[in-house]
This record gives structure tokens, sequence and C-alpha cells, in this order.
């Protein structure tokens, strides 16, 4: 597990990351660690819960970023590290952890990724993963009625409100730090075969 190989994968909410994720993941077996950073906004157990639906969650402020640094840190120097739970119907962390053991390649994915310069100190390969925003809103939508009990109204109005001008302030312009940016995300079959062969190669497997 000695200096393992660490991607950054970013992009805006619903672009397809969590597919390009996937497929690295598939392709270099058990040699990965996953390090999601929607699992690190931050604690609000002491909200209550009329207030944490009102937190603008496409704000850089929104994580705990020293706890994902560490994190990073701490699976990058070959440490185990309890990856938090963060419950998207409740608005807050819960008191559950997921053990995430070192591996040879560490995957880190989130809106953010590349928006914290720490965070990009960190990473080996940085990726963009750069899908149009009306395929964006469609997934998003599709994906919080369907799995993290949200209504679409309530959607659409998180979408207007924040995640655009969101994505427009902070997301959008990180893609200029990116080493690879993949077209329409997991559907683009040539550029995520590309992107494995890449690693691969910088894995010197």
């Amino acid at each position: 597990m000695a200096n393992p190989f660490t991607i950054g994968i970013a992009g805006g909410s619903g672009s397809g990351k969590s597919t390009v994720v996937r497929r690295v993941a598939e392709a270099v077996g058990d040699y990965v660690a996953v390090l999601e950073m929607d699992a690190y906004y931050k604690d609000q157990s002491n909200m209550p819960f009329e207030e944490r639906v009102k937190v603008n969650y496409d704000h850089p402020f929104a994580f705990d970023m020293d706890l994902f640094i560490s994190h990073i840190k701490e699976l990058k120097q070959g440490r185990p590290i309890d990856k938090p739970f963060y419950s998207f119907s409740e608005h807050t962390r819960t008191p559950r952890t997921t053990r995430v053991n070192p591996a040879g390649v560490i995957i880190v994915d989130g809106i953010l990724v590349l928006e914290d310069e720490r965070v990009r100190a960190l990473m080996d390969m940085k990726v963009y993963v750069d899908t149009d925003a009306d395929v964006r809103f469609i997934r998003r939508l599709v994906r919080d009625t369907r799995d993290r009990g949200r209504t679409m109204e309530s959607v659409i109005r998180q979408y207007l409100d924040t995640v655009r001008p969101m994505n427009n302030q902070f997301v959008e312009p990180t893609k200029k730090y990116a080493d690879v940016i993949v077209p329409e995300g997991g559907f683009n079959t040539v550029a995520i075969d590309m992107l494995i062969a890449s690693i691969r190669t910088r894995m010197g497997r």
C-alpha cells in the first residue's frame, strides 16, 4: 500500500461521477478504496430539521473539509479510516460509520473535489466529468425523488436556488484543474476506457 495512486473525480451534480467511479473501480479490482465527498457533509444533528432543510448544500462551507482531508491523508499513509454516514432524508450525519481500508488506488469523488487546493495537492490524477446541465438536472430529479425521499417541488426549488448558481460559481470553474475531462459521464465508454488505460499505465500495471 506504499504510495497509493490517488484519483480525484469531480463534476456537477448528476454528471455521472458515480458511474465513472464504478467503472474505474471495477477495472482496478481489489486494489481500490473509494471515498465519497457526499459522506462528509457537516454534522447538523444540533439543528432543527426545518433549519437543516434550508442549508446550502452546494457551497464549500457545507462540507467538513478538515475531516475529509484528514481521511484522505490517513489512507495515503496506509491507515484505515471510519467514513461517516450522512442521511440525505434527515439532512445530517448519523452515528453509523463505514470502515475503509487502505489500497493501492484511492478514488475520491464529489462535486467540489477539485475546488479546495489542499485536496488537489493530494491527487495524482484529477478528472472532471462534464455533462450538459439539462441532463444533470433530469438525473438529479430522478435520483432525489427515487432514492432520497424528496418531492419533485423541493428538488426543483433547490436546483434553482442553490444547485445551479453554486455549480456556476464553484464547480464549473474547477474544470481548469483537471488532467482528464470525461464528456457525458458514464455513457462515454471510449473516454472511460482511455482513463482506465491511463490509470493502469501510471500504476505500472
